[in-house]
Formats: C-alpha cells, sequence, structure tokens
C-alpha cells in the first residue's frame, strides 16, 4: 500500500515537471525568441548599416581583409532583414507570409550562419598572412584573390544548403501555418544525415582552421617579441585572437550540438517521453539566437575596434552633419 502511494506521489510529480518543461519550451518560442530576435534586430541593423556606410563612403584604399569584412557584413545585414517576420511569427505563434518566404527565409538564415563562418575563418588567415608580411607581398593578401574566394564562399555555401530546401516543411497547425525550424522539420533520418554532414563541413573543419591560424598568430607575436627583446604591444592583439576564438566557439558550439540532439530526438528509434523532448527542444531554442548573435558582435569587435576605422567613420559623419547644418541655415 505505502509503496503504491509513493509510486503515485513520484508520477504526479514526474508529471507536474513534465508540465513545467512543456510551458518552459512554449514560452521559450512566443517570448525569448521574438525578444532575443527584436534585440538583435535593432542593434545588429544599426551597427552593420554603418559599417557598410563606412566602407562604400569612407574607405578609398581596399585590401583583402576589407574585402572579406564587407562580405561579412552584407551576410550579416542579409540575415537581420528576415529577423522581422520571424518575431512575429514566434510572437503570434503563427506564419502568415506563405510557403515560399518561409523556405527562403530559413536558407537566408542558415546562409548567413555558414557565410559567416567561413569568412571569418578567411579574416584568421589573413591576419596571420598580414603579420609574417606586413607589406601584403603574399598573394594570398593580394584584392583580386580576395574577390574570388568571397565569390567562392557565396557559391559554396549555397551549393551546400540546396539540401535544406525540400527538407523545410511549413506545417498546418489549428491557429494557422507555423514555418517551423530546419531541426522540427522534415524526415528526421534524412534530416539528422545532413546536419551531421553541415555541422563537419560547414562549422568543425573552418573552427580548426580557425584555431589554428590564431594559434600561429600568438606563437609569432610571442617569437617576435624576444627576437626583439623588447617591450611589444602584445596585449591587444593577443586579447583579440583569444576574444576570436572564444566567441566563435561560445556562439556556434551549443548550436550545432543541440540542433542534432533536438533531430535525433525525433527519430522514432529513440523513445523518450515527451518530457524529455520538451527538455530537449527548450535547450535548443535557447541556443538559436545565441547562434546568430554573430551579427550583432561582429561589426563592434572587427570593425569599430580599429582606430583607423572608427576614425574615418567619426570623420565623414561630422562631415555629413556640418553639411546638414549649414544647408539648413
Amino acid at each position: 500500500m505505502r509503496s503504491k502511494l509513493l509510486l503515485a506521489i513520484e508520477n504526479e510529480a514526474w508529471n507536474a515537471t513534465c508540465e513545467n518543461w512543456q510551458a518552459v519550451e512554449a514560452a521559450l518560442e512566443k517570448y525569448y525568441l521574438s525578444i532575443f530576435y527584436g534585440f538583435e534586430f535593432i542593434v545588429g541593423i544599426l551597427g552593420n548599416t554603418a559599417v557598410v556606410f563606412g566602407y562604400l563612403f569612407c574607405l578609398k584604399n581596399w585590401n583583402s581583409s576589407n574585402i572579406y569584412l564587407f562580405n561579412l557584413s552584407i551576410s550579416d545585414l542579409a540575415f537581420l532583414c528576415t529577423l522581422p517576420m520571424l518575431m512575429r511569427n514566434y510572437a503570434q505563434g503563427k506564419w502568415t507570409y506563405g510557403d515560399v518566404l518561409c523556405i527562403s527565409n530559413r536558407y537566408v538564415l542558415h546562409a548567413n550562419l555558414y557565410t559567416s563562418i567561413l569568412f571569418l575563418t578567411f579574416i584568421s588567415i589573413d591576419r596571420y598572412l598580414l603579420m609574417k608580411y606586413p607589406f601584403r607581398e603574399h598573394f594570398l593578401q593580394k584584392k583580386k584573390f580576395a574577390v574570388l574566394i568571397s565569390l567562392a564562399i557565396w557559391g559554396l555555401v549555397t551549393l551546400e544548403l540546396l539540401p535544406i530546401l525540400p527538407l523545410i516543411n511549413p506545417v498546418i497547425a489549428s491557429k494557422g501555418t507555423n514555418c517551423t525550424d530546419y531541426a522540427s522539420s522534415g524526415d528526421p533520418s534524412n534530416v539528422l544525415i545532413y546536419s551531421m554532414c553541415l555541422t563537419f563541413l560547414g562549422f568543425l573543419i573552418p573552427l580548426f582552421v580557425m584555431c589554428f591560424f590564431y594559434f600561429k598568430i600568438g606563437l609569432f607575436l610571442k617569437h617576435r617579441s624576444r627576437q626583439l627583446s623588447t617591450a611589444l604591444p602584445l596585449e591587444k592583439p593577443l586579447t583579440l585572437v583569444i576574444m576570436a576564438v572564444v566567441i566563435f566557439s561560445v556562439l556556434f558550439t551549443p548550436y550545432h550540438i543541440m540542433r542534432n540532439v533536438r533531430i535525433a530526438s525525433r527519430w522514432g528509434i529513440w523513445k523518450q517521453n515527451p518530457c524529455t523532448k520538451a527538455t530537449i527542444n527548450s535547450l535548443y531554442i535557447v541556443t538559436r539566437p545565441l547562434a546568430f548573435l554573430n551579427s550583432v558582435i561582429n561589426p563592434v569587435f572587427y570593425f569599430f575596434m580599429g582606430d583607423h576605422f572608427r576614425e574615418m567613420l567619426m570623420n565623414k559623419l561630422r562631415h555629413l552633419f556640418k553639411s546638414l547644418t549649414s544647408f539648413r541655415r
């Protein structure tokens, strides 16, 4: 009798916990995603627009780094333009823009993620070459090569994301059409295989390359400091190197792990209760906006921390402000 009573209490507690997780999942999707994406949209649009403005109207002599960074900001802006639709989708719990915009929206979102990863990787290579060849005499530092690499990145990401198009299926629910996330739509067995390939080719290999070249930059700076036997200002460049790797890892790694776990949890061969599914999906929801936070961080970290770019941009803005005030007078 006592054991049955204990079992009933345990079941009741488990059901209550499960209901709590399901409530958390619904709240995260409705409030967390819409608010976080709203923050990213406002801050990201301001930062990346200023960067594009600065490059187009302030910078006269472009180099390979500028070309990669400019493409990075264009990729971020394309992603940020999709956020208002996503914010409304999560806030209202339904998609009102049609199937074509649903698929294209998700496609642009993933295109931004993987072009950003590749451009950040080539920026790390370019920075290492700049350390070794400060006068840019290496052929990899030429503007033509940077343009070709940028075009190749856009082409490669377009090709590797083509299989995502048939995997995204808008779901018709009681409230209306839901534009579900990539990990929550399509046949889970096919989606998991594709997601694992995308994780390996689009994230792990670039992460390894980026870490390798930033490690080489750190070694080069320390070696140069010992060679010259003078106190070089190593603190800032080394801090930037460490921050770049940390940001890259912290933002992108949890998302890729939880995306694959989320897809696997939908597979029929993995038997689990609704509470476990709600827990997994809640954790996955938390990682999604974090993965795209790089669109907000990129302008601050890669552009505005450079005194030369900031100075050029501020001079241009002052000149425009003076022109406007004189025109009004």
